[in-house]
């Protein structure tokens, strides 16, 4: 139910044509709810559909024009309702996870190089972060959209640490040559 609500946010913050959105979730909303270009545009469809969202007027109707659509009041007041709505915490699922604890039985040959790779993709992503970090969240910009954001971002950080940081002591507990049976 949230990439309705994902769609609503970001149309909230500037109205957008599907395709200006796809990229706005390629560059910042997607990092922590992400959706293909199809999932957009159909969700675009059904949101326009129930009167949450409208297509802006184009100035010259033209065919193959980029719509771009904004936010009606009932838009805004469901992402309301939804914003104050309590949510439980959902399960995290993780292949990695499971492929750990299926080594555990089966043996850990070939883990180790993906543990690795896992880890420098999470570094890869804590330094994208940082980098965004820096260029968006300068000091002096209190404004509680901004401080918003920025708790979201340094959530993504923290989600990022903590990976980098749990899979080097993933990597220092494999046993030495992947055997797991010792004594089974």
């Amino acid at each position: 139910m949230s990439l309705p609500h994902a769609i609503l946010t970001a149309l909230l913050e500037k109205p957008s044509s599907g395709l200006d959105l796809t990229r706005r979730f390629d560059k910042s909303i997607g990092y922590f709810w992400s959706a293909t270009h199809q999932q957009i545009y159909r969700e675009l469809g059904k949101l326009e559909a129930e009167g949450h969202i409208r297509a802006l007027p184009a100035a010259q109707p033209a065919r193959g024009q980029k719509k771009a659509y904004e936010v009606l009041p009932a838009g805004r007041a469901e992402l309301a309702r939804w914003t104050a709505a309590s949510q439980d915490p959902k399960p995290h699922r993780d292949a990695l996870l499971l492929r750990l604890r299926a080594a555990a039985v089966v043996g850990t040959a070939g883990l180790e190089d993906d543990l690795r790779r896992h880890r420098e993709l999470h570094r890869s992503q804590l330094a994208e972060y940082e980098e965004i970090e820096k260029r968006d969240f300068p000091p002096g910009d209190d404004s509680a959209q901004a401080r918003l954001h920025h708790l979201v971002l340094r959530a993504g950080i923290e989600l990022e640490t903590f990976w980098i940081q749990w899979l080097g002591e993933a990597l220092e507990n494999l046993p030495l040559g992947g055997d797991t049976s010792q004594g089974r």
